[in-house]
């Protein structure tokens, strides 16, 4: 296994979005995913979103998709919008790696927050999360509205 951390690049679109679909699947959601690869593809080269990649020689077997954001009560902030590692993968530290990754790249670009959601039926997540010492909020409650 030789495992590389690195930018997404445009090619690795279908990758992005089939690993999405596979987070969708493991949490049970995958009638909510939507999103098209070339909406991904299109907003991937407008910069509205980025991505860090894992792959295994040549292939792209996870990633960590974010894109910046503003708090108004700390300053720039970088929002972890989707974070997946195929289940061959795990538990072998790659996840550490893809996060270490993000966590410099908020750091390059002077964020001074990383925030994220997770599901609450995710337990692997939560625990991952938990080993990070992430402060996971029970008082913010998420809204939405399907424009």
């Amino acid at each position: 296994m030789s495992i590389s951390i690195r930018p997404a690049k445009l090619e690795d679109v279908p990758a992005l979005h089939s690993l999405v679909a596979e987070l969708a699947a493991y949490v049970g959601e995958s009638d909510k995913f939507t999103a098209t690869i070339d909406a991904y593809e299109k907003d991937f080269k407008a910069d509205f979103y980025r991505a860090l990649v894992a792959e295994d020689e040549g292939t792209v077997i996870g990633m960590a998709l974010y894109y910046f954001s503003y708090s108004t009560w700390k300053g720039r902030m970088i929002y972890l919008e989707d974070f997946v590692l195929q289940p061959a993968y795990r538990r072998k530290g790659i996840g550490q790696q893809l996060w270490d990754g993000l966590k410099q790249v908020g750091r390059e670009t002077g964020c001074k927050l990383l925030k994220w959601q997770v599901v609450n039926t995710n337990k692997e997540a939560m625990k991952f999360y938990d080993a990070q010492e992430a402060i996971m909020e029970d008082t913010w409650l998420n809204g939405k509205l399907f424009l």
